[in-house]
């Protein structure tokens, strides 16, 4: 195996959607860092059985304003 080829591995602080923090070893950021989730097992339809719109960035308002006129018949 070459050297130097594989990220640093430590451990981050994951925070869920409902408050929750647990430690775990990642590659993501710098060791003590803190990843916050926006969609979790607790949140996310497929576990929940329960649909939610979740608009990160505006996304569905966008969506909204390039396909407003659509299906509008012009009198």
């Amino acid at each position: 195996m070459k050297p130097d080829t594989h990220p640093e591995y430590h451990e981050i602080n994951v925070i869920m959607t409902d408050g929750t923090a647990f430690k775990t070893r990642s590659c993501y950021g710098n060791p003590g860092d803190t990843l916050r989730l926006d969609i979790d097992p607790k949140s996310h339809p497929a576990w929940t059985g329960q649909q939610r719109v979740v608009d990160t960035g505006g996304q569905i308002a966008k969506f909204n304003k390039k396909f407003a006129g659509i299906g509008v018949k012009k009198g």
